[in-house]
């Protein structure tokens, strides 16, 4: 059976904990389990460690620990996961033309740092990985993708080399986190005074996911996963036309085309997933092809409903959709509290 998530006494750490869900991630954990016993927050960037420590100043939250550190050091992961109960691996290169113009760069840090990763959680007493994916995973047409894909099977395999270890890891795959470092409402609310925003395709969508929605997503896995699970959220779409009326419905949206590496919709569960796929309720889940628990009893005990045959989750024929006045009330509520028309 699995319990309530109680983080209270638990040493979790988080690899790219200064990013935008990494510091959801702290802001929720201290709110909801102020007795949690160690909370580390791993990352190679030490200016935004210095940041997030003018927030949470370890004088005053007592379980934080700040490691510089990255996931391609081996020695130092293994290092920072002593005595670690929980492990959320957050850390990626995410930029499509970056990761296409680097792409040995991209690799070191989203494969060989996943492997990293696994194998220090192998190495030490971590009892629960959850690894952020993303929908570029599905399907990938660029390397970004293409090495989150990698990830994901990383991950879902490492299951299976855990041997006597009680250990189990997990994904979580979601579209565009609203809001988050480098997304779009971000950047054009940055251009809005410009009087123009660059639409790459006027049919363009994508899937949207609010911070705090990851966060839920990835207590969820903690607390549910039986390892191997790749969690996929019910989530809306937004056309990326509804997104920049939105925020300024008088620039003019000049089309600039579809950039190298990118979909024109995405898409989170493909048809081939749909084989594995199972309907959870809030959330679906696809499980590995050659799972380690029972199936039966896995439906059993969440109530999982088969997905269709041939069945696909992708942004453009979603059933759910953002409106433009329904992204103006997300906008001011996740991004932007001072935000008007």
């Amino acid at each position: 059976m699995k319990n309530k998530l109680n983080l209270n006494d638990k040493s979790i750490l988080i690899t790219g904990g200064t990013g935008s869900l990494g510091q959801a991630l702290t802001k929720n954990i201290l709110a909801q389990w102020p007795d949690v016993k160690r909370l580390v927050i791993y990352s190679r960037d030490e200016q935004k460690q210095f940041q997030m420590n003018q927030e949470y100043p370890t004088h005053q939250y007592k379980s934080i620990r700040y490691f510089i550190g990255d996931i391609r050091d081996f020695e130092r992961l293994k290092r920072a996961m002593k005595d670690i109960d929980y492990v959320i691996h957050a850390a990626a290169m995410k930029h499509v033309p970056i990761a296409e113009y680097n792409p040995m760069e991209c690799i070191k840090t989203n494969v060989l740092g996943a492997e990293n990763v696994i194998n220090a959680c192998l190495e030490t007493e971590v009892s629960k990985v959850v690894a952020l994916s993303t929908d570029k995973a599905a399907a990938p047409i660029n390397l970004y993708g293409a090495t989150k894909l990698t990830s994901d099977k990383l991950f879902v395999a490492a299951n299976n080399i855990r041997g006597t270890r009680d250990i189990d890891f997990s994904v979580v795959r979601y579209g565009n986190v609203m809001g988050s470092n480098g997304s779009v409402i971000p950047f054009f609310l940055n251009l809005r005074d410009s009087g123009e925003l660059p639409i790459t395709d006027s049919e363009m969508t994508r899937f949207n996911i609010t911070l705090e929605a990851g966060v839920d997503m990835v207590l969820h896995a903690l607390s549910s996963s039986w390892g191997g699970e790749i969690f996929v959220p019910k989530i809306p779409s937004y056309k990326i036309t509804d997104v920049a009326t939105a925020v300024s419905p008088t620039c003019k949206q000049k089309i600039v085309g579809i950039r190298p590496g990118e979909k024109l919709h995405e898409e989170m569960i493909t048809e081939s997933d749909s084989y594995y796929t199972y309907d959870l309720g809030k959330y679906y889940s696809i499980l590995p092809s050659v799972p380690h628990f029972n199936i039966s009893e896995y439906i059993t005990y969440f109530n999982a409903k088969k997905v269709k045959q041939g069945f696909n989750y992708n942004s453009g024929s979603n059933s759910e959709w953002e409106t433009v006045d329904s992204l103006r009330d997300l906008i001011i509520k996740h991004v932007d509290k001072n935000f008007s028309i």
